[in-house]
């Protein structure tokens, strides 16, 4: 006698196997589901944009302050050749004094095309707005020179375009004000 046995059954259909999707319907994703993946994301983007922002201004504003030191040691340079080039008028008193188009002709004392035309016009370099004003006058060949000057750096935006205020003189010795001012008594690290 022969026993009949049932077929064994087929192996259920799983997502991981290969007969899987074949003759079946897809779900079909209802708009609430898309609604919350793209709500998902927006909060993904705000949280990147939340840490990369203010990283990106913290940058922004370092550089800033890195450039104005190196515009204060420029203008230094500047003034030194300027006093050497021009000893009947001692240091400039200006930056329009330091800059002038080299397009425009010669070097002159009131045009010395030692600085950035720009910045001498303008007065103004990545965030900062530079000044200088003499100082001192001194008697020399029978007549007043500029014998000391003071160059300052303030932030256009304080806290924002930058934290400190730059100050040197005649000595080229910059000093920072922390609470960026001109009252400069912090000597540069």
């Amino acid at each position: 006698m022969t026993e009949d046995r049932p077929a064994p059954p087929s192996p259920p259909i799983t997502a991981s196997s290969p007969l899987s999707g074949y003759g079946q319907l897809q779900p079909r994703r209802s708009a609430w589901f898309w609604i919350a993946i793209t709500i998902g994301g927006g909060f993904a983007l705000l949280i990147i944009a939340a840490v990369a922002i203010p990283e990106a201004l913290r940058l922004k504003k370092h550089w800033n302050e890195l450039t104005a030191t190196q515009t204060m040691r420029a203008v230094g340079s500047a003034e030194t050749t300027y006093n050497s080039t021009y000893p009947d008028n001692g240091f400039a008193c200006s930056l329009s004094a330091l800059g002038g188009d080299p397009k425009s002709g010669a070097p002159t004392a009131q045009a010395s095309q030692l600085l950035d035309p720009t910045l001498s016009a303008t007065g103004y370099k990545n965030g900062y707005f530079f000044a200088v004003t003499c100082t001192a006058k001194a008697i020399a060949n029978n007549h007043k020179i500029s014998s000391s000057y003071r160059l300052t750096a303030i932030p256009v935006s304080l806290g924002k375009s930058g934290d400190q205020g730059y100050c040197s003189d005649e000595n080229n010795a910059i000093k920072y004000d922390p609470a960026g001012g001109d009252n400069c008594t912090q000597p540069l690290p």
